[in-house]
C-alpha cells in the first residue's frame, strides 16, 4: 500500500458535533481536506451533509478524487432547481425541488450508489427523488481525497473560485454499505447511524485556506 499521503499526517481528529465549516468568501484555495478510512474499493457509498448558503451560481458540495479520475465521487449544485451526482467520470442530473428548505435555510442531502445495478439516490431534507443509474459494474476507488469547499479538476488541486462553496457545512459522513434509507431511520429514531467511513463524531481533517471551524446558530 505504500506510505500514507502527507496529509493524512497532520489532519485534526475532532468530534464536531454542533460545529459547522464556515466558507466566508468566494476564493481558489479555501477548502477542508478528509480522511475517508475505507480499506478497499468501494462497491456501494452513501454521503450526507448539511449545508447552509445564498449561492446561486455552480458550485461544489462533496469532491472525491483520485490520481486517474477527478470525478471519481462529485456531488454538484450546477444551478438552482438542479443537482449533479458524479461516478467515475460519469455524472446524472436531479431536478431538486427549491424552497423546500428547513425553516433555518439549512439542506440535507444524502447521495448514494452501488456498483451491481448501477441506481444512483439522492435524498433531499429526507425525501427521496427519481431514482437514476450510471457506471453499472464499477468500483470506486478508495486511494483519494476529498475535499469540501473547492471541486477539484487535478488530485488535491485545479480549483476554480467560480466553483467554489461559499456559505457553512455540517454532519458530513460517508458510509461504504448503509443505504440513505436506514440512515434516515436511525436518525428519525434517534439511534445510533451505522458505522462510517467518515464521520462528524470522529472526523479527521485538514483545514486550508480561509475557512472557519465556528459553532452552529442554530
Amino acid at each position: 500500500q505504500g506510505p500514507a499521503p502527507l496529509f493524512l499526517r497532520v489532519t485534526v481528529n475532532l468530534n464536531l458535533y454542533g460545529q459547522v465549516f464556515v466558507f466566508p468568501k468566494e476564493s481558489a484555495d479555501a477548502h477542508v481536506i478528509l480522511n475517508m478510512n475505507s480499506s478497499g474499493p468501494l462497491q456501494t457509498f452513501t454521503v450526507c451533509l448539511r449545508y447552509f448558503t445564498d449561492l446561486t451560481r455552480p458550485y461544489s458540495l462533496f469532491s472525491y478524487a483520485t490520481r486517474a479520475r477527478d470525478n471519481e465521487i462529485l456531488l454538484f449544485k450546477e444551478k438552482p432547481g438542479e443537482l449533479r451526482l458524479y461516478v467515475g467520470g460519469e455524472q446524472v442530473t436531479f431536478k431538486v425541488p427549491e424552497g423546500t428548505g428547513t425553516s433555518t435555510g439549512w439542506v440535507h442531502v444524502c447521495a448514494s450508489w452501488e456498483s451491481t445495478t448501477g441506481i444512483a439516490e439522492l435524498w433531499v431534507n429526507g425525501s427521496p427523488l427519481p431514482r437514476k443509474g450510471l457506471k453499472k459494474g464499477y468500483s470506486v476507488s478508495n486511494q483519494g481525497v476529498i475535499v469540501l469547499g473547492q471541486e477539484q479538476d487535478s488530485f488535491g488541486g485545479g480549483f476554480d473560485a467560480k466553483q467554489s462553496f461559499t456559505g457553512e457545512i455540517a454532519d458530513v459522513y460517508m458510509w461504504d454499505h448503509a443505504t440513505p434509507t436506514a440512515v434516515m431511520q436511525a436518525a428519525n429514531d434517534d439511534s445510533q447511524l451505522p458505522t462510517s467511513i467518515v464521520g462528524w463524531g470522529n472526523l479527521h481533517y485538514q483545514i486550508k485556506g480561509y475557512v472557519v471551524l465556528k459553532p452552529m446558530l442554530a
